[in-house]
């Protein structure tokens, strides 16, 4: 995940999505990593991807200097748009592979921007939804661990209330790090 610096917007039109979406692109194809899922929102961005040939650090550098380097020409600035460094963490499972695939793909409704995740532009919920590939998102490896379309259909759209990385659990306080380490 990446988010802008001070909770800041990082798009402020279309033109910004779809810039983000190209460098994405063109970032897969150097890095060959392979993309599950993504959401652009308003100041964040989800990514679901597994590395391939360059480290996760590295295709995050790749992805962030691009973007930031054309978006500081647009707007007249200078200095970081995204706050800290990147955050991710392992999937080990399949289980939580499609739990976080479902978060990602659900964040703009529950965000409330839209009632079905297939209305969302920037996001790859099209592609699960409906089959309209962009040849960007590997939508096959869901559904080979869920058993097909209809399963993994089944498994997106079913009530929950998934709750993924920064969400289920915020920074602790000093006073609570004292405590977990006694």
């Amino acid at each position: 995940m990446l988010r802008g610096i001070n909770q800041q917007q990082i798009f402020e039109d279309e033109e910004d999505y779809l810039r983000f979406l190209s460098v994405l692109r063109e970032c897969k194809e150097v890095s060959d990593y392979k993309l599950y899922a993504y959401c652009l929102m308003g100041n964040h961005v989800h990514l679901l991807l597994q590395e391939g040939k360059e480290p996760l650090d590295l295709i995050f550098k790749r992805i962030g200097s691009r973007f930031v380097y054309w978006y500081n020409l647009k707007y007249q600035r200078v200095g970081h748009l995204f706050q800290d460094r990147y955050k991710s963490e392992a999937i080990h499972d399949d289980s939580y592979h499609l739990t976080a695939l479902r978060y990602i793909l659900n964040d703009p409704v529950k965000a409330g921007i839209c009632a079905r995740a297939e209305e969302y532009p920037y996001s790859s919920a099209r592609e699960y939804y409906t089959g309209e590939s962009t040849g960007m998102t590997d939508t096959a490896f869901a559904e080979t661990i869920t058993g097909g379309h209809d399963a993994l259909m089944e498994f997106l759209t079913a009530p929950n209330e998934d709750v993924c990385m920064d969400d289920a659990r915020g920074r602790i306080t000093d006073r609570e790090a004292m405590e977990l380490l006694r």
